[in-house]
């Protein structure tokens, strides 16, 4: 047991918080960068490849564009389907193959990526199909490429909304990451379980509970300041949607 009354407390305190905190944001700033990367076009493509979309025949064949389709979404079901201490008991091995060890920050952000793609996907899955379709109808017609219509109409288009979702993901990825330190993957959660419970310090389990609070907080705000930045640049009605339109045509 910890004793408060200790004049090194205080002090050892701050030290275990600040590193765990420091540990936490590193897994998840980690974590979320592959996740976006992968996340992202993956969420794009599950929209596109549906019927009647702009890649529902990639090459040619209707019959890729649904088999595509039907294997992503098969395993982002999967992935979101699947509990996370489940998950990253089975990613054990291929953590272990993959970075040597299944024990620390950095084979943490293995299975905090994996858990955190399918979900992304989902969110931006849902952000593109909030676009009007007619502005992809008005955008073909114009002669736009598929690329410059994802990168011209589709993502400024759903911007706000994948701000929004990147926000919940982050969040996600932050639970997620008390799990991982549970079982030595070091971060906030670490500092709960080892401090926290096996030493019986309330003081680290509040300070810990404080962090985290405070972290989502100022994602999330900073995560509305910037949709509502987006929104009001980007434009949602039908006035706002010409006006990508309209740099569609210039650029094609």
């Amino acid at each position: 047991m910890i004793d408060v009354s200790d004049p090194e407390f205080w002090t050892d305190l701050f030290d275990v918080l600040l590193e765990g905190t420091l540990e936490t944001l590193w897994m998840t700033s980690v974590a979320l960068a592959f996740t976006i990367l992968i996340g992202l076009p993956l969420g794009i493509v599950l929209v596109g490849t549906e019927r009647g979309r702009f890649l529902e025949a990639p090459f040619g064949s209707r019959g890729l564009g649904v088999a595509i389709n039907r294997t992503l979404g098969f395993v982002v079901n999967l992935g979101r389907s699947v509990p996370f201490i489940v998950l990253m008991i089975a990613l054990i091995p291929f953590t272990r193959l993959l970075v040597g060890s299944f024990i620390g920050t950095g084979p943490a952000i293995v299975p905090l990526t994996i858990v955190a793609i399918p979900f992304f996907a989902r969110v931006v899955e849902i952000a593109v199909k909030e676009v009007d379709t007619g502005l992809f109808e008005a955008a073909e017609s114009l002669g736009a490429s598929r690329w410059l219509l994802v990168r011209r109409v589709i993502l400024p288009q759903a911007a706000p909304s994948i701000v929004l979702g990147t926000a919940t993901t982050i969040t996600s990825i932050i639970n997620f990451s008390a799990m991982v330190g549970v079982v030595g993957g070091g971060g906030l959660g670490n500092v709960a379980l080892t401090y926290g419970l096996q030493r019986y310090s309330w003081i680290h389990i509040v300070g810990v509970i404080v962090i985290l609070f405070v972290v989502v907080q100022l994602i999330q705000a900073g995560a509305n300041a910037l949709a509502r930045r987006l929104d009001h640049s980007s434009g949602r009605g039908e006035s706002r949607a010409a006006l990508a339109v309209d740099e569609a045509e210039r650029t094609a």
